[in-house]
């Protein structure tokens, strides 16, 4: 099959590298043309997937028209921020598009596939998302993940095409919970991150990541999902990792906001963006839309962007009144 990867960032490259290991033509596409070269030249992409080779099937392509000409599945890996600019040349493609992005758009509060639906309108749109660091899926360490689409028999050939034993995929219809699952843990793993930098234990993290999970359910169904997707794995899977991996680049961008470090200060200095940052913003915006209560995503909103002191906002969340558990 000939697919197409937009996006050559860690994630992008871990499903370029899977599927063309399985003998598919993949031609992996980057904004930055130096990234692409370097990719062609030496099968490696040590930015963003340092020590792992990529097979010789694989392809960088800058040109993202001729990227797309002619592929049977486009998976799109892009930044959220960038999603809605990268996608703009999928207006003709009438195959399968598989967002693998987290993220929410902040100015109209819309995932992924609702910018698809705009921005490819012929296509079958998939939401992928799962606990799924990208070094270990390329390292074949065994992983988990779903894909979501109202066409349930888009989301069974997405399972067909990526599923092997080392990658098991499921399939749900629930594509705006399997989507919101991932793009809110991240804003939690921020969360989780400042708990680590300020010291705290794993009683404070479990604790948080519990009451989070909570909090994603309600503003999940409040924009229509179905409850039980939050306890699956793009909901509590997704956050567990994000919250407690080393890996996890949104839970050390939190930690080192924890131990004191300047939010623009960290931003500049990371080589990949952490989600969680811009989501924070999105995620609160669409709750005040909503009226849902979202006090996790409130306080790491306010460490973010309004400049409130981390032990401070801490304090507010615990401080709260007490309530029955729901």
């Amino acid at each position: 099959m000939k697919i197409t990867v937009l996006g050559a960032g860690a994630w992008g490259t871990a499903l370029a590298r899977m599927l063309a290991t399985r003998n598919h033509d993949v031609a992996l596409w980057d904004f930055f043309p130096e990234t692409v070269e370097v990719i062609n030249r030496t099968h490696c992409n040590e930015r963003y997937l340092p020590g792992i080779s990529l097979p010789a099937n694989l392809r960088g392509e800058a040109d993202a028209a001729k990227a797309v000409a002619g592929a049977e599945l486009v998976v799109v890996a892009s930044v959220s921020k960038g999603f809605r600019n990268v996608t703009k040349c999928l207006g003709a493609f009438n195959g399968i598009v598989v967002s693998v992005t987290k993220g929410i758009e902040f100015e109209t509060g819309k995932t992924m596939t609702d910018i698809l639906a705009e921005n490819a309108p012929r296509a079958r749109a998939v939401a992928m998302s799962g606990p799924t660091l990208a070094t270990e899926v390329a390292k074949g360490i065994p992983t988990a993940i779903v894909a979501a689409s109202t066409d349930e028999a888009a989301a069974q050939a997405v399972q067909n095409l990526f599923h092997s034993a080392a990658f098991r995929v499921y399939t749900s219809t629930d594509v705006h919970g399997v989507e919101l699952g991932g793009a809110l843990k991240n804003v939690i793993a921020i969360g989780a991150g400042v708990c680590d930098g300020l010291g705290f234990g794993d009683n404070s993290k479990a604790a948080l990541v519990t009451r989070a999970v909570a909090e994603m359910r309600r503003l999940g169904v409040a924009c229509g999902a179905q409850t039980d997707t939050f306890t699956g794995l793009s909901g509590l899977g997704d956050l567990m990792v994000t919250c407690f991996s080393k890996l996890s680049r949104n839970r050390g961008f939190g930690e080192r906001v924890g131990k004191g470090e300047k939010v623009e200060a960290v931003l500049a200095s990371m080589t990949a963006v952490a989600e969680g940052y811009p989501t924070a913003r999105a995620a609160r915006e669409l709750a005040r839309r909503k009226n849902v209560i979202t006090p996790v995503i409130d306080e790491v909103h306010a460490m973010l962007y309004e400049g409130k002191d981390v032990r401070r906002a801490v304090q507010d969340l615990t401080a709260r009144e007490s309530k029955p558990e729901d």
